[in-house]
């Protein structure tokens, strides 16, 4: 066997010791030379922090703490792994149902117990070319340069890489598909599918047909898809994503339902089956799962205090109050020194002591919600400032919840899902429609600004027309149109006028500001690939 493991450093995460010696006896024999052990998911996380690691070796059940599952997704949302990392999930229990979770995190590679130093070899072998020969795309992908992505993808196309054409044919596709190209994206999916049906190309059909507004024709693939591949937990994901876009909220509901029977693991997807069945008042069915959610978050990076405060929620609306308190009480313990989670409590503690008929402790605990609420500022979650303004309404302060709501509308406008949200609320507490005169005049208001804005620019007033946004974005700080529209501003003026580092710098800030408020990355791909060119255009005139 080839030494590939020779001066690659290997993280070997297993609580059994005999286990972990046999693990460490089987690298020696590959010529490994730098390994480093770890007992429980928090001590591989730590060595994670402290060194980087080439290879990571790490079994599925770890006893009490997290588990493998939950140490890769923390690893990658931390970035305590690189891109170059193989990540190995070992495990000896091979149900359905722990393997469908361990796959579902998208290891590298899923090695069942027992098994040799031959098929070790050959699994890290395998993976470790397939990196080597990536990194240069996963690079570029990782900075955002996505014209880079796709010119060292075709470059590699364009090579003798057999073992690895699929998978290149695979990240070509996505990348056509992030940069809006989906011609190119349907061909090479479709490409594919002729030579052989991988359920992913399927997905990735449905999904350019998703982006490209076109609902009915993503629903036919993913159906599709999941008839032929009812194992193929991504299909359930974006057919949901479908039918939530359609105001389907049953279907979603079903659809969620079976990908969690299958994966009952997945904490993302309990959330999203407790909250959807929650909304259309499937009580029995949002309880079993907020209570999964709430399990399952106890070692996840995904762990969540709104989980607690949503199945106590749900306690009231069935007149469990005791439920609800102790609820409240198990986050609190959960969660100390939390300031959000303070303010969730009180927030329902408030609605609690007001529909018990304790005015006084109500009033008290809503004055300790709002100022915790003005403590926190615009990092009060939105659903919990939606809370908040509930309980003004139920307790006769409608100028302050209208003060809420105002900023929420404004700053949440171009999001029809939250809206729905706030109409909710506002049925519920005996005020329906009472917000949407300020919904359509914020749209109203919002396509003028757009409007102006472009106007402006096509006058050649590029100033007054960044001052102008500057001035919305102020008001309405995450507001995903604005963003966009001032991308797609600053990059046509940096192609029409000339590269400016000022413009640059505004339009990396911008970018930053997309994906921390979630904006599809879709919606962004075409702007960041042509922001890369700039980009690349400027460091080499500078180098000239």
């Amino acid at each position: 066997m080839k030494p590939i493991l020779a001066g690659k450093s290997i993280l070997i995460v297993e609580d059994y010791p005999a286990m972990r010696k046999a693990i460490r006896n089987m690298l020696y024999t590959l010529d490994a030379d730098r390994i480093t052990e770890a007992d429980n998911g928090e001590n591989a996380l730590l060595a994670m922090s402290r060194a980087s690691f080439d290879v990571v070796l790490c079994d599925y059940n770890l006893g009490a703490g997290k588990n493998g599952q939950q140490v890769l997704e923390e690893a990658r949302a931390q970035k305590l792994i690189s891109y170059a990392c193989v990540f190995v999930i070992i495990a000896a229990e091979q149900s359905a149902s722990m393997v469908l979770g361990a796959m579902d995190s998208k290891p590298d590679e899923y090695l069942a117990k027992p098994f040799n130093a031959q098929q070790l070899f050959v699994r890290l072998e395998r993976n470790l070319a397939r990196k080597s020969l990536l990194q240069t795309i996963d690079k570029e992908v990782e900075r955002g340069n996505l014209s880079q992505a796709i010119q060292q993808c075709e470059k590699l196309l364009a090579g003798n890489h057999k073992k690895i054409r699929t998978h290149l044919l695979k990240m070509r596709a996505e990348l056509a598909t992030l940069v809006g190209d989906f011609d190119t994206g349907r061909q090479i999916y479709a490409e594919i599918l002729d030579e052989r049906d991988l359920p992913w190309a399927r997905l990735g059909l449905g999904i350019i047909d998703f982006q490209a507004g076109d609902l009915a024709g993503a629903a036919s693939h993913f159906e599709d898809l999941l008839r032929a591949h009812p194992l193929f937990l991504e299909g359930y994901d974006w057919l949901s994503k479908v039918y939530e876009a359609e105001d389907k909220l049953q279907d979603v509901q079903e659809v969620v339902n079976q990908a969690v029977d299958l994966s009952p693991q997945s904490i993302l997807r309990q959330k999203k089956l407790a909250e959807t069945a929650d909304k259309i008042g499937n009580v029995e069915v949002a309880e079993k799962a907020y209570k999964a959610a709430v399990s399952l978050g106890k070692y996840s990076i995904y762990k969540s205090c709104s989980d607690f405060t949503n199945l106590a929620k749900l306690y009231t609306k069935t007149h469990a109050a005791g439920d609800a308190l102790n609820t409240l009480a198990h986050m609190r313990k959960e969660f100390r020194n939390d300031p959000e989670a303070e303010l969730r409590a009180t927030t329902l503690e408030a609605e609690l002591y007001q529909s018990s008929g304790d005015t006084e402790k109500a009033g008290l605990c809503l004055e300790k919600a709002l100022s915790l609420h003005q403590q926190l500022g615009s990092a009060t979650p939105k659903d919990l400032q939606l809370d908040i303004a509930r309980g003004c309404f139920l307790q006769d302060q409608a100028g302050r919840a209208e003060t809420i709501l105002d900023g929420l509308i404004k700053t949440h406008i171009d999001d029809e899902q939250f809206l729905d949200d706030v109409r909710r609320m506002q049925s519920s507490v005996g005020m329906a429609n009472h917000s949407e005169d300020l919904i359509q005049k914020t749209k109203r208001a919002l396509v003028a600004t757009n409007n102006k804005g472009v106007a402006l620019y096509k006058q050649g007033k590029f100033k007054e027309a960044m001052a102008l946004f500057e001035k919305a974005i102020a008001s309405m700080p995450e507001n995903k149109t604005i963003i966009i529209n001032m991308l797609k501003i600053i990059l046509h003026d940096l192609k029409a006028s000339g590269i400016d580092e000022e413009k640059l710098l505004r339009a990396q800030a911008l970018f930053k500001k997309a994906r921390q408020i979630q904006i599809d990355r879709h919606k962004l791909g075409i702007l960041q690939m042509e922001f890369s060119n700039l980009l690349r255009q400027y460091h080499e005139g500078a180098k000239v």
